[in-house]
């Protein structure tokens, strides 16, 4: 059994500089495609990973874009909701970092982040759906009691970690998108919480403990991760102000 870190594709890269209110648009249905992104950015940092996975580096180009300060251009001509991440490819834009990562898995070669086993795929898609319920639990729990309120959201993911046991991911051995749909908030979390809060995550959670360590062993994803320094700073501007 190949381990995800063999079956990973990505290779190092430079990363170009973000673009601010000033940068010229890049030519749009040039025949490249593209994605916009943040390079601090979790919901955008999914469809990096993927990209970076399946070994799409020089397939599909990053366009980085800094949020706080972004072209005029990118709501007036790319993508009028204004959010990243969006991909261009084929002759449209589409948005929506789940949709895209799926979208990548369907239409790029690149090793699979989907399991054919039926069973593994409806599990997948009950994870999948409760992303958005893991995160407005945990970020409103900012200001609330902590442990009590944001606690049954990572004792879930500790749970859903528990359905196969042939491996460490959430689908077992499969590293997968569900992987992906996580991670990144997580890592945030992970961080953040314990760093001000001294909330540790992973007490008592070990399967929520090992999946960390794993999914840091694969390269796709340690090319996306956010300096830790700039996270808590970030993350207490914006939650705690």
């Amino acid at each position: 059994m190949a381990t995800a870190s063999a079956l990973d594709k990505s290779v190092p890269e430079k990363l170009a500089p973000p673009l601010d209110a000033t940068a010229e648009q890049p030519p749009l249905f040039d025949g490249t495609t593209k994605l916009y992104t943040c390079y601090t950015c979790p919901f955008a940092q999914r469809v990096w990973i993927t990209r970076n996975f399946k070994g799409l580096q020089d397939e599909i180009k990053l366009v980085p874009l800094i949020l706080q300060n972004r072209p005029a251009w990118y709501p007036e001509k790319v993508y009028p909701p204004n959010k990243v991440p969006s991909l261009e490819h084929n002759g449209k834009i589409t948005g929506e970092s789940l949709d895209l990562i799926k979208y990548l898995e369907s239409n790029f070669e690149g090793p699979s982040l989907l399991p054919k086993d039926p069973a593994k795929k409806e599990f997948a898609e009950e994870l999948f759906s409760y992303t958005d319920k893991f995160n407005g639990t945990v970020y409103t729990a900012f200001k609330g009691d902590l442990a009590k309120e944001a606690g049954p959201a990572f004792d879930y993911l500790e749970n859903a970690l528990h359905k196969f046991d042939d491996g460490p991911f959430f689908l077992g051995k499969e590293f997968s998108l569900v992987d992906i749909a996580y991670i990144p908030f997580v890592e945030r979390l992970n961080i953040f919480l314990l760093e001000v809060f001294k909330y540790d995550i992973a007490a008592g959670r070990q399967k929520l403990a090992a999946w960390i360590e794993e999914v840091n062993k694969i390269e796709a994803y340690k090319q996306t991760k956010t300096d830790p320094k700039e996270l808590v700073e970030f993350y207490k501007k914006r939650f705690l102000a």
